[in-house]
């Protein structure tokens, strides 16, 4: 018998056994295209709003750029949001969707067999 309690010993491994963290690819990538994303968004909608002024002011042909560019300012939102969302889930903030390859595995059997 040990005079030791069971959990004895630190609770931190030591800096030379800790695996060292590198910047994954695919988070770079990811950040980048958000950032351009976001900011075609902000120029497409301060297009959309020079547009809008034009096309009041009696210019019949600012009506056709100020749908472009409004249709483009959602297109870029929703493709900034969309890779958003993957950073997130490289970052491992959010969990994959369960019909993606990255997701954990369901147990054979459902919850009931996994107790």
């Amino acid at each position: 018998m040990t005079n030791g309690s069971k959990h004895a010993g630190s609770r931190k491994a030591s800096r030379r056994a800790r695996p060292r963290r590198s910047l994954d690819t695919r988070v770079a990538k990811y950040a980048v295209a958000v950032t351009l994303c976001v900011v075609a968004w902000g120029y497409l909608v301060w297009a959309a709003i020079d547009f809008g002024a034009t096309a009041r002011g009696g210019n019949g042909a600012a009506w056709f750029f100020l749908l472009l560019a409004c249709i483009g300012a959602a297109s870029c939102l929703f493709a900034g949001l969309m890779l958003g969302v993957r950073l997130l889930t490289v970052l491992g903030i959010l969990a994959p969707p369960a019909g993606s390859p990255d997701a954990p595995a369901r147990p054979a059997g459902g919850r009931r067999a996994a107790r």
